[in-house]
């Protein structure tokens, strides 16, 4: 029987491992497998490289981890925002490496990773400082960027339901990168809101297909906002 679910955050990322590049899904703060993340920093885990759209947000989830030293490189789009104090603060002092990628490049990159393409041109960021040192080539009069995949060890994403076989369905624009994540990487774990049982999701509105998912953990964010209950 095809079980992928997990009884913790804890015991989905038990093994990832000092120096793995990890993909974290989210646009900001939607999407964002914080308990995922949160379970990643108990780890213990050093040296990562992350992939991800930004570089965190204030001192919780993706900038925690930074805030904690554990990332030696992220892979981004968006480094800096209004409350990305912890990434600005560690990139001023040299210790974290930064490559930027336009955000369609990274969505392309990351997406081509899961489809097997070895490569491919794009006009995004030709003529620019962001294409010094790679091929350029001229496609019809216009000038393009040879772009590699960026592929993963593991993907940290988030979903709204999911079943045991590791199917996917996402809440609105929580969906983002979770999808092209979890075709990427070698381990695609996900958190859920719920589980639910094998055929109760409908097969037209799957978004990510077990076969791209190694591991499923049910997360149900409102019981862990209720107030903790007084002991007896």
């Amino acid at each position: 029987m095809i079980d992928k679910t997990v009884a913790s955050p804890s015991a989905a990322v038990a093994d990832i491992a000092d120096g793995a590049t990890v993909m974290i899904g989210g646009f900001g703060t939607a999407g964002m497998p914080s308990e995922l993340i949160d379970a990643l920093i108990r780890n213990g885990a050093r040296d990562l490289t992350i992939v991800n759209n930004n570089a965190g947000n204030a001192d919780v989830g993706l900038a925690a981890l930074l805030k904690a030293k554990r990332v030696r490189k992220i892979i981004c789009s968006f480094p800096r925002q209004t409350d990305s104090y912890v990434f600005d603060a560690l990139y001023h002092a040299g210790e974290i490496e930064l490559e930027l990628v336009p955000q369609g490049n990274l969505a392309e990159r990351i997406r081509a990773a899961g489809a097997g393409i070895g490569a491919f041109f794009t006009p995004t960021a030709y003529g620019t400082p962001l294409a010094e040192g790679k091929e350029t080539r001229l496609i019809n009069g216009r000038g393009y960027v040879l772009e590699y995949p960026i592929a993963a060890d593991f993907a940290l994403i988030k979903a709204e339901k999911g079943d045991r076989w590791g199917n996917l369905v996402y809440r609105k624009t929580a969906r983002n990168f979770g999808p092209i994540m979890a075709s990427a990487a070698k381990c695609a774990i996900a958190q859920v809101r719920k589980v639910v049982a094998l055929g109760e999701l409908d097969p037209e509105v799957i978004v990510t297909p077990g076969i791209f998912v190694q591991r499923i953990v049910e997360i149900d964010v409102a019981d862990q906002l209720s107030p903790p209950q007084a002991a007896a």
